[in-house]
């Protein structure tokens, strides 16, 4: 499943030894059977420790569902990251790989989709532990967007670029939490309204995957 890859190399190195299996575990028992499937019980038994130890590395059930989502959220953003990277001098590039990779790792992530949800208001498990997340979601995704749109040779003035990352970020959270085509194509069409956008009015190359 995407969730599960490096799951455990790019989990938190906060708390003990012991933390960063557990809150694997539980992402993993998510992923497969939901959230009321976890139990601390049922961590122990997954890790191979004792329940108190469960307990002392990650606290609380809710505190548990909090490391789970700021694990996820981090790959989120570092594939975000990473995207703008590889493409210093193309920002049409750059969206299309960090829409097609945010959209990627969402496919059956099911942190992600709650996530997303929460972000559009819908109810899900995990609502009551995500509207904190959620908000702090669209702040991050903005603010390292718009400071990575901001480093491209643009004629939109800081107004017009604000409205453009806003567009872009919920574009690509609506289709996290109800994709409407695949990711290559949603993709496509994020990084063609960029460069129509903030770009000089051209149309630029046609779409990638226009009529496939």
């Amino acid at each position: 499943m995407v969730i599960m890859g490096e799951t455990l190399a790019a989990a938190s190195a906060a708390g003990g030894q012991y933390r960063q299996p557990i809150v694997v575990a539980a992402i993993e028992i998510t992923a497969h059977e939901g959230w009321s499937a976890v139990t601390m019980a049922r961590l122990a038994e997954s890790v191979g420790v004792s329940r108190q130890t469960v307990y002392n590395e990650v606290g609380s059930k809710a505190a548990l569902a909090e490391a789970m989502v700021g694990h996820e959220l981090d790959r989120f953003l570092a594939l975000v990251r990473g995207a703008f990277d590889r493409h210093p001098h193309d920002l049409p590039g750059a969206v299309f790989d960090a829409v097609r990779g945010v959209l990627d790792l969402a496919g059956d992530n099911v942190l992600l989709r709650a996530v997303a949800s929460a972000t559009h208001g819908a109810d899900t498990e995990l609502l009551p532990l995500l509207t904190t997340r959620a908000e702090a979601l669209i702040t991050e995704a903005t603010a390292i967007l718009t400071e990575r749109v901001r480093s491209y040779p643009s004629g939109a003035s800081s107004e017009q670029l604000d409205v453009v990352v806003d567009v872009v970020v919920r574009a690509v959270l609506s289709h996290v939490m109800q994709p409407s085509d695949t990711p290559e194509r949603t993709a496509d069409g994020l990084a063609w309204l960029v460069r129509r956008a903030l770009g000089d009015g051209a149309a630029g190359p046609p779409l990638r995957y226009a009529g496939n």
